[in-house]
Order: C-alpha cells, then sequence, then structure tokens
C-alpha cells in the first residue's frame, strides 16, 4: 500500500465514535486556574475561514487528520487536535471516500468519472489521476477502487495502453538542502507547433512547479528573464541558485539572478555558489523529468482538441487568427494553471531509494519541510525593486498574445455572448459565435 492508499485507509476505518464536543484543541486537557483562554489559536466551531481551509485541504485530496493537523499549525498556526479536526470536517460535510462511495446514487458516480474521461480523449490519465480530478472539481472523494471498475468498464483499452506506454527511466538520486535552494528552468516546445510554447521552473527539493507559463515565444531572452523575475516578486525571494541549459534564452536570467544575489545577499559567494548555473538539457534533470509527465497527462490532448477546430479554423485569415491568439493562450494558461495546481498537490509514490521527500505531495513536503529536517533557503529580496527591473525590460507586453486594446474588446463581445468559462470542450463554439463580432 503506497503513502495515498494509506492516508486514503486511515480516513475511511476512522472510529465515528469521536470525543464529546467542546472548546478542545489540543488532545489533552490541563486544570486553568487563572481563567486564561487556552485555546487562543484554535477556530470555533463554524468559523468560515477554517471552513475554507478544511475545504481546500479536502479539494486537494488531504483528509488524513494527523496531517491536517501539522498542516493548520505549519500554514495558519492554528493548533487543533487530530479528533477535532475530523469532528470539524463531519461537520463541514467533508465526507471521507468510503462514506461517500457508498452514499451517493450510482447514477451520479458514474457520471463523475464519465465527466473526466471526456477530458482525457487519449487515455492517459490511470485511475488514481483520474480520482484526484474528481475531487478538485468537484470535492466528490470517491474511492479508488470505484473509479477503478467504472473505468475498467468504461475504458478497458486505456488500461493496456498505457502499460505498453510506461519506459524504464535511469534516475540519479538528486541532493538539496530545502526549499528553493534551486530552481530549474526549462521550454517546452510540444505545443509549439500550433503555436503555444510554455517555459516553466520547478523546484529541485519538493518538485513543486513554481510557475508554467504559455508565451508567444519562449526563445526570447526578455521574456524569459521577465517570467523568472515575476516569480522572484510573486515569492518575494530567489533561490540560492537557478538552473537552465545552455540556450542563449537563458543569459538574462543569469544576468538577474547574479546582480539580485550581489544585492540581497552579499555574504554568498557568486565565487563559491554561483546564483545561475548553466547545464546541458539531460542534466537538467529535475523539470525535464516533469515534462513527461506534463505532456502524457495534458500536452497531447491539447492537440487533439485544437484539431477539432481544423474545419473551422483558417490561419491565413488575419481576423481568425487574431481571435485565436486571444483565445487560445487564455485557455491554455487557465488548464497550466489548474495542472500546475494538481501536479503540486499530487501524492508521489513513496521511492525509499529517494534521497528528497517521497510519498507526500509537493506541496505538503514544502509546509512541512522542518519534518524532512530541511531549510527553507528562500534569499529575501526588496520586491519593488524587482516589480521596477520587470517594468524596465518591457513589462507584460513581453509575453502578451494580442495589445491591450484588442484584449479589452474581445473581452466585451466574450462577455456580452454571456459565456462564463472557456473550455476545450467549448473553445471553438465560442470562436464562432465571436468571429463575426470582432
Amino acid at each position: 500500500m503506497d503513502s495515498h492508499d494509506a492516508d486514503e485507509a486511515l480516513n475511511e476505518d476512522e472510529p465515528q465514535t469521536l470525543p464529546a464536543e467542546g472548546n478542545a484543541c489540543t488532545s489533552s486537557r490541563v486544570p486553568n486556574p487563572e481563567g486564561k483562554n487556552q485555546y487562543q489559536h484554535c477556530p470555533r466551531k463554524n468559523d468560515p475561514f477554517l471552513q475554507k481551509i478544511l475545504t481546500q485541504y479536502h479539494h486537494d485530496n488531504i483528509t488524513n487528520r494527523s496531517k491536517i493537523s501539522r498542516l493548520l499549525q505549519a500554514e495558519h498556526g492554528i493548533v487543533m487536535s487530530e479528533a477535532t479536526v475530523a469532528r470539524r470536517r463531519q461537520q463541514f460535510g467533508l465526507l471521507g471516500s468510503g462514506q461517500l462511495t457508498r452514499l451517493l446514487p450510482r447514477s451520479i458516480k458514474r457520471q463523475l468519472v464519465l465527466d473526466q474521461l471526456a477530458r482525457d480523449p487519449l487515455h492517459r490519465r490511470g485511475p488514481r489521476l483520474v480520482r484526484e480530478a474528481i475531487v478538485a472539481d468537484t470535492g466528490n472523494l470517491l474511492t479508488r477502487k470505484y473509479v477503478t471498475d467504472e473505468m475498467r468498464q468504461h475504458e478497458p483499452d486505456g488500461f493496456a495502453q498505457r502499460g505498453l506506454s510506461k519506459k524504464k527511466i535511469s534516475r540519479q538520486p538528486l541532493v538539496s538542502l530545502g526549499p528553493h535552494h534551486q530552481w530549474s528552468g526549462d521550454g517546452h516546445d510540444k505545443l509549439s507547433r500550433i503555436g503555444f510554447p510554455i517555459w516553466a521552473i520547478r523546484d529541485q527539493w519538493s518538485g513543486k512547479w513554481l510557475g508554467m507559463w504559455v508565451v508567444p515565444n519562449n526563445r526570447l531572452k526578455t521574456s524569459i528573464a521577465y517570467l523568472y523575475l515575476s516569480l522572484v516578486h510573486e515569492l518575494g525571494g530567489m533561490p540560492l541558485q537557478t538552473t537552465t541549459d545552455c540556450g542563449s534564452e537563458t543569459t538574462d536570467v543569469y544576468g538577474f539572478a547574479t546582480a539580485l544575489r550581489e544585492i540581497f545577499s552579499p555574504n554568498l559567494s557568486t565565487d563559491e555558489l554561483p546564483a545561475h548555473r548553466f547545464l546541458k538539457s539531460v542534466h537538467n534533470i529535475t523539470i525535464e523529468r516533469g515534462w513527461l509527465r506534463v505532456r502524457v497527462q495534458w500536452g497531447d490532448n491539447v492537440k487533439v482538441f485544437w484539431e477539432a477546430g481544423e474545419e473551422i479554423y483558417n490561419d491565413m485569415d488575419p481576423r481568425q487568427y487574431a481571435l485565436v491568439q486571444w483565445l487560445w493562450p487564455r485557455l491554455i494558461q487557465q488548464e497550466l494553471d489548474t495542472l500546475k495546481h494538481r501536479l503540486n498537490t499530487h501524492t508521489v509514490r513513496y521511492d525509499r531509494d529517494k534521497l528528497l521527500p517521497s510519498g507526500v505531495s509537493p506541496n505538503v513536503a514544502i509546509l512541512l519541510h522542518k519534518d524532512y529536517d530541511a531549510q527553507n533557503c528562500l534569499q529575501l529580496v526588496d520586491r519593488d525593486v524587482v516589480k521596477n527591473l520587470m517594468e524596465e525590460i518591457g513589462g507584460e507586453d513581453l509575453i502578451r498574445f494580442v495589445d491591450s486594446e484588442y484584449s479589452a474588446a474581445a473581452q466585451l463581445i466574450f462577455d456580452g455572448l454571456g459565456f462564463t468559462v472557456l473550455t476545450f470542450e467549448n473553445v471553438w463554439s465560442v470562436f464562432s459565435a465571436m468571429l463575426p463580432l470582432i
């Protein structure tokens, strides 16, 4: 049983008889002769902020009461016992997979699975990923057995197909001090053929995808530098070291990383520990290993949905081309954000030979990094300085597919037609509806 299943088993097998309700956020009770509130760091029942946190954990497939208790303290400073966590989850209707699978009508459960299968026309996602997608999208946590049984009934060829596609990959152990010790950046060109290249940055220690962006050109050095600086600005800091391949598009990243290090971390010698290292692509393995999963789980399906518009879209027509350049990057970035979140909340299998965290999701690993005797290596910077650098090199225009005037006009038409969401399933219908009005 891997750690993911272990968490599920713990949740499903928890006894339903819980300690009596009270203001008990720690597992022990002690005399309080001075009359002080001993539970000031624990929200009371019906607290909306706590409900929001626990609901998000549930959507991220974090259901183990012990892990939630530790995350509440690490992330929010909330001290809550495991028993109280279980009570609050039950109170907010956050049911374990076993209980919910028994209670939901068969037609609803089946539809939840079928909806996910429709979003994966190439049948690349297995039961674990489908199960995670269901709870992320709907909050309904089904058992892995139920999802597997339904998939075997409705998509039997997918299991054989995924089994044949497995390849043995040679791996070398990675060593890292902790979160933000090293960021690994690289471009992904599998969607370049349809005009939408990607660039991303991944944390080495945790495997967390820190940023994933669709850009007009992932070979333009100012665009790549802008993305790097935007991540530094978002986090308020930079890693001890960034690694990329030797492409000319990463030379500005090298320059900015070195300059920021010298300004904000002068105690770290750039001679002994360079702020940036150039590596051959095959050696930039943190992110190179991740691209396969991105392509198989997501990128190949994008091409299928794109090709569905072959009879609709004429790329030689400037009006059609401009509208596609507004619609599709918007959709792809939206889907990349979702993919990034799911990759970061996916619990990887435990690997006893791995020196870095396994059997845990990247998000949880970073939040509980002290449990692994790791240190947060983020080097703090002045966000205002970084923001000024971003504007000086060209600002957001560096990653725009269409100018701001066209974007505003297209948004008005989109809203006026009553569309609220853009999906791979409806994008070509939206295109056809907007084209006469643009």
